[in-house]
C-alpha cells in the first residue's frame, strides 16, 4: 500500500532537487533534500513504497539525472502523471524507476490517498475512494530494467549490451 504524494503541473528538476545540492551523487543526500523547498514535509514524512502523483510535464527543465535519482532514493515505488519531460522519463527508466502515464490516474488520485499498485500491469486503485485506474504496463524490457534496478545493473546481470 502507498500513499499519495501529489503534485501539479510543470514540476522541474530544479524543484525536484535544487541545483545547490547536486554537488554529489549521494543517493541519502539527495533523497534528504528531494523536493525540499516545493514541498517541504516531502523528505522527513515519505515512506518507502509511497506513490508520487504529478499533472502534465513533470520533470521538465535540465537533463541531470540527480531529479530521477533523488525521487528513487527516498523510496518511493512509481511516479504516476499526465506526462513527462522526455529525458527525466528516460532518466528514471535509465534507472529503473518505474514511471506511467495515466492521465486518469493522475487526474483523480488525491493527495494522502492510500493506493495499491501493480508495477507488472500497471493497474492502480485507490483504496480511499475505491477506484480502480488502468495505465499502460511498462513494456517487458522496462520491466527487465526496472528489476535489475537500472540498465547498468541490467547490463552487468546479462554480461553484454543486448537489452
Amino acid at each position: 500500500m502507498s500513499r499519495v504524494w501529489r503534485l501539479g503541473d510543470n514540476v522541474n528538476t530544479d524543484q525536484i532537487i535544487p541545483g545547490r545540492y547536486n554537488v554529489t551523487t549521494d543517493r541519502a543526500h539527495l533523497a534528504r533534500h528531494c523536493l525540499c523547498e516545493h514541498r517541504p514535509e516531502f523528505a522527513p514524512q515519505v515512506a518507502p513504497g509511497d506513490a508520487l502523483v504529478a499533472g502534465r510535464n513533470f520533470g521538465c527543465g535540465s537533463s541531470r539525472e540527480h531529479a530521477a535519482v533523488a525521487l528513487q532514493a527516498t523510496g518511493i515505488a512509481c511516479i504516476v502523471a499526465v506526462s513527462y519531460a522526455r529525458i527525466f522519463y528516460r532518466n528514471a527508466i535509465n534507472i529503473g524507476l518505474p514511471i506511467f502515464i495515466a492521465p486518469e490516474a493522475a487526474s483523480a488520485l488525491q493527495d494522502g490517498a492510500e493506493l495499491a499498485v501493480n508495477i507488472a500491469t500497471g493497474e492502480f486503485r485507490d483504496l480511499t475512494t475505491g477506484a480502480v485506474f488502468q495505465a499502460e504496463p511498462l513494456p517487458e524490457f522496462v520491466q527487465r530494467i526496472v528489476a535489475a534496478g537500472g540498465v547498468i545493473a541490467l547490463v552487468r546481470q546479462q554480461g553484454s549490451l543486448a537489452i
